[in-house]
């Protein structure tokens, strides 16, 4: 499976790397990121990937960047254009007729004893723990409008509010309660035709305090509260497939099952989510199903 993702990623290197050749540069953007993305498909640290004796026999032939030069590389302008062209295509959604979005967040848990200054402690699966929060918005069919890593204990309504001003999804935006809230349901009033519909955090037995309420939050409750609301539980239904889109994240060799060591600090961090991602998009591309009479 990792040698079939492993071809698609290279062919799409290929086809997104317009780049010029820097004569002052030994090893082109492209290698860079050739480099880079065999460490991650594989689960490995870059000082293992520059070792031509962890390549197969026809890819030993072309020399390797030296593991500072890796280091160096990985934060200039042209990688990260073609890691970008990667991301937007093979994450964003290629059609604008996805009407159904769902956004969560998922903990990436680290060492407590980690010296990592710019993770926190936040809320994950058991109690308290410390690292860093992906947050994501799914579309029902798989691809991803926007994603943002932060410290644990970054509040998930203030992410969603972030990826709301760069997002122009439309249709209904399907949440948990911690999501409901007036500001968010206002930005989504602001970018368009886009409804988030979440239960009450309080529950519907609550009223709404001497606020005022915006339009989205009270067309929401208008939805999942009024007696014929089987259209509501139908869209809160569907909001469970962002939880099966994590465990498909995480449900195979090389796919984002916990932080290495070797990702800390959130500029690395965000790097490798990035390259995880773009490799589990690819994943149900590249699987090939057998049928069994």
């Amino acid at each position: 499976m990792e040698r079939q993702i492993w071809k698609a990623i290279v062919k799409m290197i290929c086809e997104v790397d317009k780049s010029k050749f820097d004569p002052k540069e030994t090893f082109s953007a492209a290698t860079i990121v050739h480099v880079w993305m065999w460490a991650v498909v594989h689960d490995r640290p870059v000082s293992w990937a520059v070792q031509q004796k962890n390549w197969p026999p026809c890819d030993q032939r072309w020399a390797k960047p030296s593991n500072t030069t890796m280091s160096r590389r990985l934060r200039t302008d042209a990688v990260k254009t073609i890691l970008h062209q990667l991301e937007q295509r093979v994450l964003r959604p290629t059609e604008n007729n996805n009407m159904v979005w769902m956004i969560d967040g998922k903990p990436l848990v680290i060492s407590g004893c980690s010296k990592d200054r710019q993770a926190g402690y936040g809320r994950a699966a058991g109690g308290k723990a410390k690292g860093y929060k992906i947050h994501v918005i799914v579309g029902s069919d798989g691809s991803i409008a926007h994603w943002r890593v932060a410290p644990m204990n970054k509040d998930e309504r203030v992410m969603a509010g972030r990826m709301l001003k760069q997002t122009t999804i439309q249709g209904y935006l399907l949440a948990d309660s911690n999501y409901d809230s007036n500001k968010l349901h206002a930005a989504c009033d602001k970018t368009g035709n886009l409804q988030m519909v979440a239960r009450r955090r309080y529950g519907p037995g609550k009223g709404h305090g001497h606020r005022k309420q915006s339009p989205g939050r009270m067309r929401s409750k208008a939805i999942l509260e009024n007696p014929h609301n089987e259209f509501g539980k139908t869209l809160l239904a569907q909001r469970d497939d962002i939880e099966r889109y994590f465990g498909r994240l995480t449900n195979w060799g090389g796919g984002l099952t916990h932080l290495p060591p070797w990702a800390r600090t959130h500029r690395r961090v965000d790097r490798w989510i990035q390259a995880k991602l773009i490799a589990s998009q690819l994943k149900p591309r590249c699987c090939q199903t057998t049928y069994v009479n």
